[in-house]
C-alpha cells in the first residue's frame, strides 16, 4: 500500500542465534511479494510456509490475476521465471497456457526476471526489463542484515533516517521540519522496534544512544492507549501519517 522498496530484517538480539527467527520473516515476506504463479516453481515445500496458503494477495501490479494469452497486451510488463534455456534463447513462465521465450538470451533455470511483451503471435516473445521502466509500483525486495541496527542506522546509505518510538516527540510537535526533509528525501530508512523491546534498548546493547544515529525520532501514536503497540500495528499507522505527509 505504501510503496515500500525494501523490507530490511535486522537482528535485536545481536548476542543469540536468531538464523532461524530471521530466515522465517524473510521467507515468508519473499512467498508473499512473489506473483502466485510462480511460487510453486520458485518455493520449495517447506515448514514456514506451511500455513502460508491462508495469507491474503497483494493484488499489486506484478501480481495480474490474467492467465490467458489473449488477455496480454503488448509492452505489458510481468515477472517471470526461467524454465529452460537453449541456442534459441530462454523460455520464461508469465503465468499464461505456454511459455514465452527472450531471444539469444542463456538465463539460469529458476531464476526471477521481470520481462516486457514484445511479441504475441504466431510465439509468445520478450526481452529483458529494468524495474527502473516501470512507472507503476513493482514489489519490494527483502533482505537479511547481518549487522545489528546500530550500525545499520550509521551506514551512509540513507539519506533520511527515521526511528519509530514511544519515547519520541509527537510527530505534531516536528512536523513542518519532518515533512520538509521527508519530501526531499530520495532513500528513506524508517526503523521499527520488536514486540518486546523499543528501538532504544536494542541500541543501547551496542552501547550506541539512538539520537545520535537518526535524523528524529518519532512517536506516531501519542497517548497509546496499550502498554505497547505491535510492530506491524506500529507500520501501518506510521506509514499512513508518512503517506498523507507525500501527497
Amino acid at each position: 500500500m505504501f510503496r515500500v522498496d525494501e523490507v530490511i530484517i535486522y537482528p535485536d538480539m545481536p548476542n543469540t542465534d536468531q538464523k532461524a527467527d530471521l530466515k522465517l520473516v524473510q521467507t515468508i515476506l519473499s512467498y508473499m511479494e512473489t506473483p502466485q504463479y510462480l511460487r510453486r516453481r520458485l518455493f520449495n515445500l517447506v515448514p514456514e510456509l506451511q500455513y502460508a496458503g491462508t495469507l491474503p494477495p497483494l493484488r499489486t501490479a506484478h501480481h495480474p490475476t490474467a492467465n490467458k494469452i489473449e488477455s496480454l497486451k503488448l509492452g505489458e510488463f510481468r515477472e517471470g521465471a526461467v524454465i529452460s534455456s537453449t541456442e534459441e534463447g530462454s523460455q520464461v513462465d508469465v503465468g499464461v497456457e505456454k511459455p514465452a521465450l527472450i531471444l539469444r538470451s542463456r538465463l539460469k533455470t529458476n531464476s526471477r526476471v521481470t520481462v516486457r511483451i514484445t511479441e504475441l503471435d504466431p510465439q509468445l516473445e520478450t526481452v529483458l526489463a529494468d524495474a527502473k521502466e516501470i512507472k507503476t509500483y513493482w514489489g519490494y525486495k527483502v533482505s537479511v542484515s547481518k549487522a545489528p541496527l546500530g550500525q545499520l542506522l550509521g551506514t551512509e546509505r540513507f539519506d533520511l533516517k527515521i526511528a519509530t518510538s514511544r519515547k519520541g516527540k509527537p510527530i505534531i510537535a516536528i512536523i513542518d521540519d519532518f515533512k520538509e526533509k521527508w519530501k526531499n528525501s530520495s532513500k528513506t530508512l524508517v526503523a521499527f522496534g520488536a514486540p518486546t523491546q523499543g528501538l532504544q534498548e536494542i541500541v543501547s546493547r551496542e552501547h550506541k544512544n539512538l539520537d545520535a544515529l537518526v535524523d528524529f525520532v518519532v512517536n506516531t501514536i501519542p497517548d497509546q492507549a496499550t502498554e505497547t503497540v505491535r510492530t506491524e500495528e506500529a507500520v501501518y499507522a506510521t506509514l499512513s501519517i508518512f503517506n498523507v505527509l507525500s501527497s
